[in-house]
């Protein structure tokens, strides 16, 4: 891609390739799952075998609950971190596009965009969060610890990142690259999404709304850069609360609980999408921008 080069629909992007085929994408999924499979069997066996049987089978089955120490965090984070890996692999072997084209249709991800689009959402959710402390009082156990800040600080990125690339880098541009109806595949692929997380009914409600605001950003930028700057910047504040004793993981909000973080949501999507405009992260990008960083492959 050049400079003067017109900037594909990221949502039908996969159609562009020559080698292109509407089959493709299920190849890639169920390799994906092969091999995200094994790479389960091998984390659970280290920690099953590190830390203990007792360790595994009490995160498996206490739900967000269980995610209060940097042990448990780490293990669920690293489950959903070899997703990239899996992804990457089968997408080589399957031979449908290039991996870059799961990150952007401007070739490739970039950093800049990432760490630009991150420094609003991270400083709206701390000020969100710490309210809603002030008002309803602490409701954690305080959990500070070096290993617990640099889960917060390295894992949970790497996880929120992975789960952009499964739903709105694969499943979003195969459902797009089928359907090519916009409205329909940011409505699909946020059902997917929330039905991806263990909450209750209106928790499952309140990741569908994410979900939309995910898939709308990918879809407006071009890219996964800024829908990852805002799964991040929530999954790091609910870290660093729960850390601090602040918050308590919990797989059953009510309903007063999905309703304010619903409007959050909304002041902070329309935040960021004026200044996204202002700033025009929605236009193209220098190719020198958009080619940076190891996720261009």
């Amino acid at each position: 891609m050049t400079m003067n080069d017109k900037i594909s629909d990221y949502i039908t992007f996969p159609r562009t390739f020559e080698n292109y085929r509407w089959y493709k994408p299920i190849l890639v999924f169920i390799l994906s799952l092969i091999i995200l499979s094994i790479l389960m069997v091998a984390i659970v066996a280290v920690f099953y075998l590190t830390v203990g049987p007792e360790f595994v089978k009490s995160v498996f089955s206490g739900g967000y609950e269980a995610l209060t120490s940097p042990m448990a965090i780490l293990f669920t984070d690293l489950l959903i971190i070899i997703f990239i890996p899996s992804l990457y692999i089968a997408s080589k072997i399957v031979n449908d596009r290039p991996f870059s084209s799961y990150s952007s249709s401007r070739g490739g991800w970039n950093f800049k965009l990432f760490f630009k689009a991150l420094v609003i959402p991270v400083i709206l959710y701390i000020i969100f969060m710490a309210i809603d402390t002030a008002i309803r009082g602490p409701e954690g156990t305080y959990s500070f610890s070096l290993a617990f800040l640099l889960v917060i600080l390295i894992s949970v990125p790497l996880q929120s990142i992975a789960e952009e690339y499964v739903f709105r880098g694969f499943f979003m541009q195969t459902l797009g690259s089928w359907f090519r109806i916009p409205v329909l595949v940011l409505v699909l692929q946020a059902i997917i999404f929330a039905l991806g997380h263990g909450y209750n009914s209106i928790g499952i409600f309140e990741t569908f709304v994410s979900g939309i605001g995910f898939g709308f950003f990918a879809w407006k930028t071009n890219g996964i850069e800024v829908s990852s700057a805002l799964h991040v910047a929530n999954n790091f504040a609910v870290g660093l609360f729960v850390m601090l004793g602040l918050q308590a993981s919990n797989s059953t909000p009510q309903l007063w609980d999905v309703a304010t973080s619903i409007v959050f949501l909304i002041i902070l999507y329309v935040i960021m999408y004026y200044v996204g405009k202002k700033t025009d992260w929605f236009g193209e990008i220098p190719e020198n921008a958009q080619n940076e960083g190891l996720f261009n492959l």
